[in-house]
């Protein structure tokens, strides 16, 4: 397809015109003078063959008249940014983003004025990427103003024009051009993407730190974000972005021992820059960590170092001890990390990680009322007596049949009461 021609859509974009509440979005606001056409994320994601989880459609229409439309149809609709003309409308409760068609005014790198236009081709040029600008019609018209459909059938990624004008608009797009690369292309990066990447950095200090976790926490949920983490690294920007030497390694032996399961990006974040407690109370700050992302970090880190320097995974009751002090989630992110750090014996860590999977919730099976009850005097007495029974609960091996707990019990007020 030439960037100047419209052709019948592909099959698979085709089949997205199958669905009752597109089509009503659609012939809603295609009539009467007026053109709405499926853009973006939905059409890539189903030529690439992805799940396609929302819908965003570009009309000639503008919020005002996209609100009355809605309303003379009862349908629901939410101004979610009537300044860039967008307003979702909700079809039996699933939401359309409808966008006024738009081109840019003025643009700092991280805000844009606009205004509204008439004109796809204009609009599909002022976004970044090429594989994110087809647009297509309800009668499956596929348009491509630069050369996106090319692309996606060979799984590449590029700016739409210069990439350095397309960066300066906005700098979010440099973690963008590694978040998409990572999600939706393969073999080597775009070199004169990177290169735009790399001479526009200075501007990756004006993006909010919210941003920036949005980005890297979806790059390190992508397919590819081993191989794509370890070139972001190698450009320097990662570090940078983290204030952090990154470990681009250990990453891509984390997402390599998976075994097949979803990414975690948390625990991909851990792998990458955490060593020590103080790096995850680092990243809490860079990257504005909401308070159980930031606990978590800790609690692994924690449980990490206490690992540190081992060859081989603990013994079954070091392995016990660790879960019990640290948690079994701290004890599972800990032994994940070990095992991508100590490749060389990933089988053995991978035995010890499967059985602290398979451990018990470890917590202490008695409470101050037990010594109470066994005549253990209020007050200290009570801690000294807990942090003994803890003690010998432990070197017992954590039993939790009755008989033995009372026993333990039994011996601990006896030792409190002398």
């Amino acid at each position: 397809m030439s960037s100047s021609t419209a052709a019948p859509a592909p099959p698979a974009a085709k089949a997205l015109l199958g669905r009752k509440d597109l089509m009503r979005v659609l012939s809603l606001l295609d009539t009467d003078g007026e053109e709405a056409r499926v853009v973006g994320g939905a059409l890539r994601n189903a030529l690439l063959g992805r799940p396609v989880g929302e819908f965003d459609i570009a009309t000639t229409a503008e919020p005002e008249a996209v609100i009355a439309r809605a309303k003379a149809a009862k349908l629901k609709s939410v101004p979610t940014g009537l300044a860039h003309g967008t307003v979702m409308l909700l079809v039996e409760g699933e939401p359309f983003e409808v966008t006024t068609l738009r081109e840019d005014i003025e643009t700092d790198g991280r805000h844009a004025k606009v205004r509204f236009s008439r004109d796809f081709a204009a609009d599909a040029k002022r976004r970044d990427f090429t594989m994110n600008a087809l647009s297509m019609t309800r009668d499956a018209t596929l348009y491509d103003y630069v050369g996106g459909l090319a692309d996606i059938e060979a799984r590449r990624l590029r700016f739409i024009g210069d990439p350095v004008s397309r960066i300066r608009e906005d700098y979010l797009r440099i973690l963008r051009f590694f978040r998409f690369a990572a999600a939706y292309a393969e073999g080597p990066l775009d070199p004169e993407a990177l290169l735009a990447c790399l001479r526009e950095r200075e501007g990756l200090a004006r993006l909010s730190r919210e941003r920036v976790r949005g980005e890297l926490m979806k790059l390190l949920a992508a397919p590819r974000a081993g191989e794509v983490t370890g070139e972001f690294s190698e450009t320097g920007l990662l570090g940078a972005l983290l204030g952090c030497a990154p470990n681009p390694r250990r990453l891509v032996n984390l997402l390599r021992f998976a075994e097949g399961g979803a990414p975690d990006p948390l625990l991909g974040l851990a792998a990458l820059c955490v060593n020590l407690p103080e790096d995850a109370e680092r990243l809490r700050g860079r990257l504005r960590l909401s308070n159980p992302e930031a606990q978590r970090l800790v609690e692994a880190a924690t449980a990490f170092a206490s690992l540190h320097g081992l060859e081989k995974p603990p013994a079954a009751a070091s392995l016990l001890r660790l879960i019990f002090r640290s948690g079994k989630r701290a004890a599972c992110d800990a032994l994940a990390l070990m095992q991508a750090e100590n490749s060389e014996n990933a089988a053995a860590w991978r035995e010890a990680l499967a059985s602290a999977r398979a451990a018990p919730e470890l917590r202490l099976p008695f409470s101050g009322t037990d010594l109470l009850a066994r005549g253990v005097p209020d007050g200290k007495a009570i801690g000294e007596a807990l942090r003994d029974l803890q003690t010998r609960w432990i070197e017992a091996g954590f039993p939790q049949d009755k008989r033995r707990l009372a026993e333990l019990l039994d011996a601990a007020a006896a030792a409190a009461k002398k």
